[in-house]
């Protein structure tokens, strides 16, 4: 259709699978026609490539650092890792998060289970089970220094909430110091927090960060002894379900899912 109405066109390598597919133009053509820099987000992912090359030694190598604290805890029995979010607008970059790595390490019975938080609002439906549930989970929090916008929190004159006491605070402040409250209970409650700090969110640093994240999984999948770039378990998934919509090429697999229904 493409070439039938001659729109513009481009190649996407065969060997990119969806959720490694953000630095592509899967991910920049929808992400410039939202009106962001996509040349800024790109110059972030290749400066984070040059931070995380092989010629980096592996205790300053980012990628390789975070792969290996992460496949460490997982082998001292922490089996679910959280991604701790303080700002609303990350909460769909914790969803791609969630798709990253649980399609790429949960296999042959391994891998840790991806989950994201975003808090301060979960803390009031997570937050027990984080500060005293199992203790077979360890958080990694996203933290961004610098805020894109400033508010300040007003003085109520007949102060009935008694929270005059954060009059004049930036609502950004405040966030921070729940931030770090949060931090020291679940870790005095036994959960190993690992803290990844984002100067600011814009294009450039969330650039760095989609390319950190997916380095570090490849490396973290290796460290598995798996291969962190197919998805034999969501094919499965599709097959049961072509068989049963009765696509063309499955009446083979649709008669035995019928016989086991039976």
């Amino acid at each position: 259709m493409a070439k039938e109405e001659g729109y513009k066109t481009f190649v996407i390598p065969d060997d990119i699978g969806g959720r490694y597919s953000v630095l592509t133009p899967v991910g920049l053509i929808a992400i410039g026609m939202a009106g962001f820099d996509i040349r800024q987000l790109i110059k972030g992912a290749i400066d984070m490539e040059n931070a995380c090359g092989a010629k980096v030694p592996y205790d300053q190598n980012l990628a390789c650092r975070y792969a290996a604290a992460r496949n460490a805890l997982y082998q001292s029995g922490k089996k679910i890792e959280i991604l701790v979010n303080f700002n609303p607008k990350l909460h769909f970059f914790a969803e791609w998060w969630k798709q990253l790595y649980g399609e790429s390490e949960g296999k042959e019975h391994k891998g840790i289970y991806p989950s994201s938080v975003d808090f301060s609002s979960d803390l009031h439906s997570m937050g027990q089970y984080i500060q005293e549930g199992e203790r077979t989970l360890f958080e990694t929090v996203l933290s961004i220094e610098e805020v894109n916008n400033e508010l300040f929190v007003p003085e109520d004159e007949a102060d009935l909430d008694g929270l005059n006491f954060l009059a004049g605070k930036r609502v950004d402040e405040v966030n921070k110091m729940a931030e770090l409250g949060t931090s020291l209970a679940h870790v005095d409650g036994g959960v190993p927090n690992i803290r990844i700090t984002v100067p600011k969110l814009d294009e450039y640093y969330l650039g760095q960060l989609i390319y950190f994240f997916e380095l570090a999984c490849g490396i973290s999948g290796y460290v598995l002894d798996i291969n962190p770039f197919d998805q034999p378990g969501v094919e499965s998934y599709k097959k049961n379900m072509f068989a049963l919509l009765n696509k063309p090429g499955y009446e083979k697999e649709s008669k035995a899912i019928q016989e086991r229904l039976k």
